[in-house]
């Protein structure tokens, strides 16, 4: 299998200097304990802050050379279609920079790749070509799923811990430079909305209750209330979506 880690240049949440993102450290854990070719992806300006990441058992690093006025999916977008990988990974997001999370996402659009967000470890699929994901959800929940390859997966901060920093893989690691595609970033179109109070679900604690159950519904979401449908027609689903939009105060009854 062919991997590709794709790789930001990161700033240290303390000191501001130029550090690898945890995240896609964690990617590379991943990448390596699923096995197969690893290749680490990186466009900008400067591969220089990235090649500790070769010493957390990154074996070769290609950067595309663009500018800092450039943006950096045409240039990852063609080398992912050069290198023809079967698995992409990706962090949630960047760390240190104008980090919105959207490039995995652009990225499996315009190369028609699906796409597992928030993933917490990989195993091969029950069949030939396919990935098993075992998704982090909130609250501490998984789910697994299966993916046909080539898939583009982004990683959870719950997954494994990175390995180790070995000096010795670092000195073995290649860096390899290539030139970039010159693509301006666009400019970034913002929406602006009156401000408009929605709902809030939270739990409200009975009259008289003690000060620690105050508290526990003021911390903790109510519950969704409802009922239980199992493999409800779609009418009568969509009956009780709207019955509870209407209940919490989302849409306006009839």
């Amino acid at each position: 299998m062919r991997i590709a880690v794709l790789l930001s240049a990161g700033r240290h949440a303390v000191s501001g200097r130029p550090a690898p993102v945890p995240v896609e450290l964690q990617a590379i854990r991943l990448a390596h304990d699923l096995g197969g070719e690893v290749t680490g992806l990186h466009a900008g300006p400067d591969a220089a802050p990235l090649k500790d990441t070769l010493g957390h058992g990154l074996p070769r690093l290609v950067h595309h050379r663009i500018t800092v006025a450039d943006d950096p999916l045409p240039s990852l977008a063609a080398a992912l279609i050069e290198g023809a990988f079967d698995l992409v990974l990706a962090g949630r997001t960047g760390q240190g920079g104008e980090d919105t999370g959207l490039l995995p996402y652009a990225l499996a659009r315009q190369l028609s790749l699906p796409l597992v967000p928030d993933a917490a470890a990989l195993a091969e699929g029950p069949q030939s070509g396919t990935l098993s994901v075992e998704q982090a959800l909130p609250r501490g929940a998984r789910r697994r799923l299966v993916v046909h390859v080539p898939a583009l997966v982004t990683v959870h901060p719950a997954a494994p811990a990175a390995l180790p920093f070995a000096f010795a893989a670092a000195r073995r690691g290649a860096v390899e430079a290539r030139p970039g595609l010159v693509a301006p970033r666009a400019p970034t179109q913002i929406e602006e909305r009156p401000y408009r109070a929605r709902p809030k679900l939270i739990a409200k604690a009975a009259a008289g209750a003690s000060a620690a159950e105050r508290l526990k519904a003021a911390t903790e979401a109510a519950s969704g209330g409802g009922r239980l449908l199992v493999d409800p027609l779609p009418e009568e689903a969509a009956r009780e979506i709207l019955t509870h939009l209407r209940d919490i105060g989302v849409l306006r009854s009839r």
